[in-house]
């Protein structure tokens, strides 16, 4: 299992704007299960973004870090 941060809009009517961007960090195999895990929440995914090494230790130092039980 791999580590995903997902940049995300909450709501998919509208046109996605920066500053309410949200990230939230999901445990899976591949983008396509991310993207199945999250389905059900119907998010405007904006950016899928694998987190290993330094980028993935970084983030779990993060008070934010919190894994997504799909």
């Amino acid at each position: 299992m791999m580590i995903y941060k997902v940049y995300y809009q909450e709501n998919t009517l509208q046109v996605p704007v920066r500053e309410n961007t949200k990230s939230v960090y999901v445990e899976a195999d591949s983008e396509r299960e991310v993207r199945e895990k999250l389905k059900k929440n119907q998010y405007n995914i904006e950016f899928i973004q694998l987190l290993e090494g330094s980028f993935l230790e970084h983030e779990q130092n993060s008070p934010n870090f919190e894994i997504v039980k799909a």
